[in-house]
């Protein structure tokens, strides 16, 4: 059975899609899925066994320069690719208009998330095969079960696997034991306070562990450069690809994240990882697997909000309780440096002596 699979963004919604990947290969030996994902991403589905061809799309840049796009002819040949191919099915896991969209080109019948599940309930309209899938479940759990009825069978029993092989990424080295910190992400209201990162650092310097930090653009380079700055054990990595990234977590003791997809990335790989959240639910879209610890902000104030801008007024009180220049969000101010170590150390602990 051929499947195509439509899942184009972000870098945790891809990594989400992976158990299904894996729940529909145990159940449906010999099935094969091409996989349209942005081109940002599309590295991650080939480390599954159960891809056989990756499509990547460029939404995002295409969109930014639609006359360039249909003139160079990239439109073009990634249509003609969906309809030279035979498909038996087409899984749309985004559940948007612009990846239903991309449906229209496939000869095949189309299975998505029904009007009442899919974050975009106009992109049901779409599909030939619609499917209920309750929401107020976590996102990996939600599509191993539009993929179970999607293909007919029943979701398996426990946690879902990544289905990703670790071994293929490690490499034998005598480096000293070390954590990742993963510092970036996108919205002002899930960085951790940089005041907060720099006092952990020197906690698990302490402890006897490196702290390496990977960057992705230069603000995140800069960050991670005030935060090893005059630390002997703190490193700051050169900029890496995902696949670099990927390398490093797998050699590392244990990591600490904010909302990030590399976060995530994490989980898939079976690392230990203490996830923070201020503004955003972790029971929706936190990292899923084993040895993944989330600390949530409970500021009664307003967290979780779920917006990328902060809109709390600090009293009083919060600015005699904290520096509100450096510590920022205040939600944060609930997850401090003492907290996090002593919570990763648990982590640490645990992996040590299973």
């Amino acid at each position: 059975m051929r499947v195509l699979l439509i899942k184009t963004s972000s870098l945790g919604d891809v990594i989400h899609t992976l158990p299904a990947l894996t729940d529909a290969m145990g159940a449906l030996p010999g099935i094969q899925f091409d996989w349209v994902v942005e081109e940002g991403f599309a590295e991650i589905p080939t480390w599954h066994p159960a891809v056989a061809n990756v499509i990547p799309v460029a939404i995002r840049r295409w969109r930014k320069n639609l006359w360039q796009t249909l003139k160079n002819g990239e439109w073009r040949q990634f249509k003609r690719r969906l309809r030279d191919t035979r498909y038996d099915l087409v899984i749309d896991a985004q559940g948007l208009l612009k990846s239903a969209w991309l449906t229209r080109y496939v000869k095949a019948p189309i299975a998505g998330l029904d009007k009442t599940s899919a974050r975009e309930p106009m992109a049901a309209r779409f599909y030939d095969r619609p499917h209920a899938v309750a929401r107020g479940q976590h996102a990996v759990e939600r599509l191993r079960q539009l993929f179970a009825q999607a293909l007919g069978y029943q979701v398996p029993a426990g946690l879902g696997n990544y289905g990703l092989d670790r071994s293929h990424l490690l490499t034998a080295t005598n480096d000293a034991p070390f954590v990742l910190f993963l510092h970036g992400t996108t919205w002002d209201t899930k960085h951790w306070p940089e005041l907060y990162w720099r006092q952990l650092a020197e906690r698990m310097i302490g402890q006897g562990f490196e702290v390496r930090l990977p960057w992705g653009n230069p603000a995140e380079k800069a960050r991670a450069e005030r935060i090893a700055d005059g630390l002997d054990n703190a490193v700051v990595l050169p900029k890496l690809n995902l696949a670099g990234v990927a390398r490093v977590l797998a050699s590392a003791q244990g990591c600490v994240a904010v909302d990030t997809g590399l976060g995530h990335l994490a989980a898939a790989l079976d690392v230990p990882t203490l996830s923070l959240f201020g503004p955003t639910n972790p029971g929706l879209t936190g990292a899923y697997g084993r040895s993944q610890v989330h600390l949530a902000a409970d500021y009664p104030a307003c967290a979780p909000c779920l917006q990328k801008k902060c809109t709390y007024r600090p009293t009083p009180e919060d600015q005699r309780q904290v520096d509100t220049e450096r510590e920022w969000p205040m939600c944060f101010t609930r997850l401090n440096p003492e907290r996090v170590a002593n919570q990763l150390g648990a982590l640490l602990l645990a992996k040590e002596h299973p």
